[in-house]
């Protein structure tokens, strides 16, 4: 929709970034507020399923991991939702070469915490 009606990309990590400090702030930021919205929604009419699981991981790790997530998406010009979504729909080369990167990284990641926790 936010391509059809704006002719933007949904890539969060860049909506967010420039919502900070940049142009066209406004439709950012409400952009952002609608995700936090939807999310106070979901949890209040579906319950803790929602956000099963994350109440048993410490909040340093959950720390560390958005983090390094910030830091890769930064690297990386882009975040899941834009290369993922948006950029696979358009068979962006970039985004054809990010996504497998993203997935391969969060398989080793995940596959290494369950070894050393």
């Amino acid at each position: 929709m936010l391509w059809l009606v704006h002719g933007r990309i949904a890539g969060i990590a860049g909506i967010a970034r420039v919502a900070l400090r940049g142009p066209d702030r406004d439709w950012r930021l409400a952009f952002i507020a609608g995700l936090v919205a939807a999310g106070m929604v979901a949890r209040i009419t579906v319950g803790p399923a929602v956000v099963a699981g994350l109440d048993t991981i410490p909040l340093l790790r959950l720390a560390i991991a958005g983090l390094l997530v910030g830091i890769g998406t930064s690297m990386a010009n882009g975040c899941t939702s834009g290369h993922g979504i948006c950029g696979l729909a358009r068979l962006s080369r970039r985004s054809l070469v990010a996504v497998p990167v993203f997935m391969g990284t969060a398989m080793i990641t995940l596959a290494l915490f369950k070894v050393l926790a």
